[in-house]
Order: C-alpha cells, then structure tokens, then sequence
C-alpha cells in the first residue's frame, strides 16, 4: 500500500475524480491544488495532480512541483480533452485518463514509484534521513520537499552531523571541522548556527539536531530510515532516537561572525 496525495481545486471526493484509485488499497490525502501542500504533512510516495478541467492551474502547480525537486513521482489526472495540451514542460512524470481501470492506475504508480526509488538509490551525493534530503552537489538541503534556504556554514554544519549520525561532537571539535583550524571565534557561534538550523528544520523536525548537555551536539536520524540512504563517507553510526536528549542550553545572540572566505554558496553569506 501506497501513500498517494491527490492534488485538486475541485470538491467532489477523490472516487469521483479518479474512480479507479477507491477500488485499490492505497492511502489517499486530498488537498488543495498548490504545491505547499506536499510538505505539509506526512511525504507522499506519489503525488497526483487533478488536470481534468482547470489546465492552467494544473500547469503552474506542476512546474512549481518541479523547481521543488520532489523525490517523488508526479502524475496528472486529465480528461480525454487534456491529452493534446500537456507537455514535457509541464514537468509531470506521468499521465492518467481519468477514467483508467484499477489495473492501469496501480500499473502507472506502482512503475511511476520504483522509477524514482531506483534513482534516489543511485544518487551518491545525497543524504537522507526522513524527509530531510542533503545534496552535497548542488549545495541545497530540502525538509519534506521544501527548500531549505541555509547559509553556506548552516550547509556545512547540517551536512557534517548528518554525514555522522548518532555520534557526539563537541562544540570545538565541530569548530575545527566546519569552521576551519584557523577560525578564532568563540564556540558559541555553534550554538547560534545549530538554534538557526532547529528554526529552519522547523518544530517538527528540530529534534534532528540533538543536544547532549556538556558535550556537544549530535545528529539523530529517524527512526526506520535505512543505513543505506546515508551518503558514502558517513560513519554509519546508529541513531538511538531521542531518547536522553535535553533542551538547548540558553545561549547569546553575540556569535563570532563568520570570516570573510565563508562564501555564500547556498544561498548568502552567513550573518
């Protein structure tokens, strides 16, 4: 069973837009037609877009899906006067007649789902922990399949930790690894770094970032996430969850900044 999150700016339930996909045993998600809406709860294992009236909206959610960079397969639904107007710039990966039989619904998406699961496992610069997505190439780190918009040292840090889940490392050791031998700032700009990485994260998900008290700080993977997803040049060390994790302890608003070779290379220069 898949977890299948159909996209519409129409009311009627999803048995009346695709009949076919009440007849299999999938679990379906309905929301607005916007792309937000993908990150907003649990990540789908596809995404299906209602195209069947409204192609303009279709289209501009389609695209926007695309420059999101989902993991995740996206197929639209169109009606038998749809097929001629969409295009591969659409960005979709597939398309279903609305009136398509159960065998050829679960067909496409059970095809559309291993396509991308294949890729994603050949993707080396990629590291993977729930719905967080760190791509060493392209400098970008998504959460849920909304970009993360990191500085270049929130980057650095955020890759280090999750390139070693579950190990310790104090503030010190984190200085030299991410800042470089030669940074002379004191060790509390790790704690700002980390307490801006938590609010990006976002509430649901800063529990990533783990603080051992009087030691440093840790990087706890999610529970059920496979070694395998780790990038090459991780330790593989095993989470333990988050169990024992303590609260930030306060620190200052008066970080060393950055020195001026921290170049922006994800999105601007650190503050």
């Amino acid at each position: 069973m898949s977890n299948v999150l159909l996209l519409t700016s129409g009311r009627e339930p999803p048995a009346d837009i695709l009949p076919s996909l009440s007849l299999l045993p999938h679990a379906v998600r309905v929301a607005p037609a916007a792309a937000e809406h993908v990150g907003a709860g649990p990540v789908p294992d596809a995404v299906l877009v209602d195209a069947r009236r409204d192609l303009v909206l279709a289209r501009r959610v389609l695209i926007a899906l695309r420059s999101a960079a989902l993991q995740v397969p996206v197929i639209a639904i169109v009606a038998d006067g749809g097929w001629a107007a969409v295009s591969a710039d659409w960005g979709a990966d597939d398309l279903l007649l609305h009136t398509a039989g159960p065998a050829e619904v679960e067909a496409r998406l059970r095809l559309a789902i291993g396509r991308r699961t294949q890729s994603a496992t050949q993707l080396p610069d990629e590291i993977r922990s729930g719905g967080l997505v760190v791509n060493e190439a392209t400098y970008s780190a998504r959460m849920k399949g909304r970009s993360l918009d990191l500085t270049f040292k929130e980057f650095e840090l955020l890759k280090f930790l999750a390139q070693h889940p579950g190990r310790v490392f104090t503030r010190a050791q984190l200085l030299q690894e991410v800042w470089g031998y030669d940074y002379f700032g004191g060790t509390r700009t790790v704690d700002v770094h980390v307490r801006r990485l938590r609010a990006k994260l976002g509430a649901e998900n800063e529990a990533l970032i783990g603080t051992v008290r009087n030691v440093g700080y840790r990087f706890v993977p999610v529970k059920g996430s496979s070694p395998g997803s780790q990038s090459a040049g991780g330790d593989g060390a095993p989470g333990t969850g988050s169990e024992g994790l303590l609260p930030d302890e306060p620190d200052g608003d008066d970080a060393a900044p950055d020195q001026l070779g921290d170049l922006p290379a994800v999105a601007h220069a650190d503050r």
